[in-house]
């Protein structure tokens, strides 16, 4: 069955980073085009980044543009989100999916505080 497993959130400064993983089975990875999306309280759940499954397109939302980028290795299965400059704005619990398809993982929480 399809898993996306997210890890790596977590408590951090603005201005700090953190990286992001989502580790993927199930499904044929390496054709799958891939993205994260995040769902801030209060909030709809919204589209962050996205990329191809050969990893050559990579699409941003406006708000995270030059701060984040989205990459992958298809040879584990994984995609990653690295996140640098935070800022509180950025507060959200992070998701993976697969393109096209409606399947969430557990998410991962990423807090921006002083």
């Amino acid at each position: 069955q399809v898993q996306l497993v997210e890890s790596g959130g977590g408590l951090v400064q603005p201005g700090g980073s953190l990286r992001l993983s989502c580790a993927a089975s199930g499904f044929t990875f390496s054709s799958s085009a891939m993205s994260w999306y995040r769902q801030a309280p209060g909030k709809e759940r919204e589209l962050v980044a996205s990329i191809t499954s050969a990893g050559g397109v990579r699409n941003y939302a406006d708000p995270v543009k030059g701060r984040f980028t989205i990459s992958r290795d298809n040879g584990k299965n994984t995609v990653y989100l690295q996140m640098n400059s935070l800022k509180p704005e950025d507060t959200a619990v992070y998701y993976c999916k697969r393109v096209g398809y409606v399947y969430w993982g557990q998410g991962t929480q990423v807090t921006v505080s002083s």
